[in-house]
């Protein structure tokens, strides 16, 4: 989160990184005007409170020498309205302020190259090569058709577009899939969190996803309660409004969680089969760190998202986002994308970003540094390792057969207890 007084102290500094996010810059500006007038209200404040403070004491010597101080009280009694008056306005202000501070998005990091667009983002690494095929491909919706696996049509009956039902050994393979991604990342060192569904306003906050993204989220108005886009939002605000022991960094946490999009935006893009969902699995991996350490961080936590496609034996690529492409809240951010072999593009099934001390900012997550002694905001990180549907395509569409059935990597025999889906033996 960007400060206040930051804005006072670096302004020119600031509104350079936020033009790279497209971020009006105007707005600053509009900020500090308030600011201005907040500020001239407090300090009126004071000075009339100094002044009453002062008469007081007239009105104590007058009635002490039993003379009259009616003049002085009705005198009193005006600023004491006059300062409830400015008081109240001044709340309001310092509400907007804070209101339009939520919506200045993280600057990027020196790191980051520049850019307007996607267009400008940079591919860095590429792991694996794309599957060769003797034989006429099918899509993941075909497969999944024809195998059983998923039911898009009674997804659709029950609650409408982009919830699937996965049925048979479809269900048995998202489940697979997730244990298998559980396991790997607690065998790795990340400590398992089930976190709730449903998350209060001030959580989405602390995130990012509001207010800025309210149209995005699933809002239940009666209890204030949004279902969560993903277990980032929880698992962030499991240290909201604590202080954490230094000695405990790095933190890493794993989360399994349904996760739900309203994504308002997205009408009219494609929406086929599994390639964009309003809810879906996904495995997430959340990390607190200190400040020195946290780039350090996002490249294991990026090495970690990526094991689990090496392991599945899935080509990908890695790139690295430009400024213009960050989200809100990242300050740094690399998408893993996997291939689809029918699609024949690459399909993100991850981001890993490093939010440095906007999340813990907003949720006032702190702690006491060793080295200064002061009370710190810890960075925090997150990636998806990873999102179910997109694996899914790429591994349907990867490991289908000539004759039909599809060969799973090894890895998820033990937890689908088959090494081939549409084989009878």
């Amino acid at each position: 989160m960007i400060t206040l007084k930051n804005i006072r102290e670096n302004k020119d500094t600031i509104c350079e990184k936020l033009v790279l996010k497209s971020y009006d810059i105007r707005r600053i500006e509009e900020i500090l005007k308030k600011d201005l007038i907040w500020r001239e209200g407090v300090s009126k404040v004071e000075k009339l409170k100094e002044d009453r403070n002062k008469a007081s004491k007239q009105i104590s010597d007058l009635k002490r020498e039993k003379k009259s101080a009616e003049d002085i009280i009705i005198e009193m009694q005006r600023v004491s309205s006059e300062i409830k008056n400015i008081d109240s306005n001044n709340i309001d202000i310092k509400n907007e302020i804070d209101r339009m501070l939520l919506d200045i998005p993280n600057i990027s990091h020196t790191s980051v190259p520049e850019g307007k667009d996607e267009n400008s983002n940079k591919v860095i690494k590429s792991w694996g090569e794309k599957p060769e095929f003797d034989f006429s491909i099918e899509s993941h919706i075909d497969i999944a058709n024809k195998l059983k696996l998923i039911d898009f049509k009674a997804g659709s009956r029950m609650s409408g577009s982009g919830f699937p039902v996965y049925i048979n050994l479809g269900a048995r393979l998202e489940r697979s899939l997730i244990n298998f991604m559980l396991d790997h990342h607690i065998g790795n060192g990340y400590m398992e969190i089930f976190p709730p569904f449903l998350v209060a306003r001030d959580s989405m906050e602390t995130t990012g996803q509001l207010p800025k993204f309210m149209d995005d989220m699933y809002h239940i108005k009666k209890d204030d309660l949004f279902c969560i886009p993903t277990a980032e939002v929880p698992v962030t605000n499991f240290y909201k409004g604590q202080e954490i022991d230094e000695t405990l960094f790095p933190i890493n946490f794993v989360a399994y969680s349904a996760c739900f999009r309203r994504e308002a935006g997205s009408y009219g893009k494609d929406t086929r089969g599994l390639l964009r969902l309003h809810q879906f699995n996904k495995v997430e991996l959340v990390k607190f760190t200190k400040p020195d350490s946290s780039y350090d961080e996002l490249e294991l936590l990026l090495n970690d998202a990526e094991k689990i496609l090496q392991i599945l034996g899935l080509h990908y690529r890695v790139i690295e986002l430009c400024t213009g492409d960050l989200s809100f809240s990242a300050a740094k951010c690399y998408d893993i994308e996997v291939w689809s072999p029918f699609e024949e593009k690459y399909l993100e099934v991850s981001s890993c970003s490093n939010f440095e001390s906007f999340q813990s900012r907003r949720g006032n997550i702190r702690y006491r540094s060793s080295d200064s002694g002061k009370m710190e905001f810890p960075h925090t990180l997150n990636g998806s390792g990873v999102a179910t549907p997109r694996l899914m395509v790429s591994l349907l569409e990867s490991y289908q057969q000539k004759d039909g059935t599809i060969q799973l990597p090894e890895a998820l025999y033990k937890y689908f207890n088959e090494k081939y889906i549409g084989l009878d033996v």
